[in-house]
């Protein structure tokens, strides 16, 4: 009995031994390594050239430190190999060339396995532009000029400047090609008491240059008389009071002259029927042809011989008169 008992103890302790030595590997396994991937950059500018000597760094994103950095060959191109699976920050921190500008930043995904690649634009950088205005005799600046800047191939924006106090004013100009962009200036509103200058001015932008472009403006003449073109808008309300200043356009027809043959002082007569009545056949002398006017100077011995006929006429009638009156008083009243 005590002898069966010992060997199924032995069994049992043998089993457990055995079944714990075959699970024991599997609970220390490692994780398998994700393979890297790559990124490659390739540089040019506007018009296709390949640039040379850029300078790039590759950020992390989780916490800005530089992963690799690198500068472009002479082909143009920059690789960084072994990149971790990722997401990167591509900053451009040297353009290698006076002539263009830095790209702006971008994001960059890494995946295992694969080349991430990507082409880099430098444009090329501004022109520096300076206007001037100023006299055209004097040469003194002048402020208030407003300019207008428009590109000569019709692409792009046009940019107005107005001059300031010491006649100037400045700008930069977009440039879309090595050789230059040609731009130009016309001035839409002289300064003031001044004539606007109507040429035109060429303008050439080259990458980074500075260049100038000058107008000049004459002053406007005086007038030597005052406009005579009336009002356009008449008076709405006429005036209540008439002019007090007589017109001073003297009459067109001249005053008739008086009659050089002094009046005659008329002489009271009785009745008109009694007056004596003069002929109507009297002869006159008719004006000849070609001579002056007849003033009537030849008729006055009639007029005189008439005169004295009518006060002979009126004083014996008076007389008469004045006869039969003391008559009819003399004469005794008639009895019954």
């Amino acid at each position: 009995m005590r002898a069966t008992r010992r060997t199924a103890a032995t069994l049992a302790a043998t089993t457990l031994a055995t079944s714990s030595l075959i699970w024991a590997p599997a609970a220390f396994a490692s994780a398998p390594e994700i393979p890297p991937g790559a990124v490659e950059i390739t540089k040019k500018d506007p018009d296709g050239t390949l640039l040379a000597g850029a300078v790039f760094s590759l950020l992390d994103t989780l916490n800005g430190t530089k992963a690799q950095t690198g500068r472009t060959g002479t082909d143009g191109i920059l690789r960084f190999e072994n990149v971790h699976p990722g997401t990167y920050r591509l900053k451009e921190t040297d353009s290698g060339s006076l002539l263009h500008d830095l790209a702006p930043d971008q994001d960059v995904i890494v995946t295992p396995e694969h080349t991430a690649k990507l082409t880099i634009i430098d444009t090329f950088k501004p022109a520096e532009l300076l206007v001037k205005k100023t006299d055209k005799k004097t040469g003194t600046p002048l402020a208030g000029a407003v300019i207008n800047i428009t590109p000569s191939t019709g692409t792009g924006r046009a940019i107005t400047l107005t001059t300031g106090k010491d006649g100037t004013a400045t700008a930069k100009l977009p440039v879309s090609s090595r050789k230059g962009t040609a731009y130009t200036g016309t001035e839409t509103q002289a300064p003031t008491g001044y004539e606007l200058d109507t040429t035109p001015v060429k303008i050439t932008a080259k990458p980074g240059e500075k260049t100038t472009a000058t107008f000049t403006n004459s002053k406007k003449d005086k007038p030597t008389q005052p406009p005579t073109t009336p009002p356009t808008t008449p008076p709405t309300t006429p005036p209540t009071t008439p002019p007090t200043t007589p017109p001073t356009t003297p009459p067109t027809t001249a005053p008739v002259a008086p009659p050089t043959t002094p009046a005659t002082t008329p002489t009271p007569s009785l009745s008109t029927s009694t007056a004596p009545v003069l002929p109507t056949d009297t002869p006159s002398t008719p004006a000849a042809d070609g001579s002056l006017a007849h003033t009537g100077a030849d008729s006055n011995a009639w007029l005189l011989a008439g005169g004295g006929l009518l006060i002979a006429a009126g004083g014996g009638a008076l007389i008469a008169a004045r006869r039969k009156k003391t008559e009819d008083e003399e004469e005794p009243p008639a009895t019954n």
